[in-house]
């Protein structure tokens, strides 16, 4: 089984990204934040595109209940 590992930044966010040969799917979660974010795709387009989805998502649920970002 081949990994390999990367980043992604938005919006002060680094989401850490994962590839999975096996799977062919790349897949990661948010980094530095308690909550529990993940996000996948089946391409760099599919993954990005789902980070920047759940960076957002988090977000406004954060203005919603009034939970400090970091």
């Amino acid at each position: 089984m081949s990994e390999s590992k990367n980043y992604l930044h938005y919006k002060n966010y680094i989401g850490t990204v994962e590839f999975s040969e096996v799977d062919a799917v790349f897949h990661g979660k948010v980094a530095g934040i308690k909550s529990l974010i993940s996000f996948d795709g089946d391409s760099v387009n599919g993954i990005i595109e789902d980070f920047h989805n759940a960076v957002d998502e988090y977000l406004d649920y954060c203005v919603l209940v009034r939970l400090n970002t970091f």
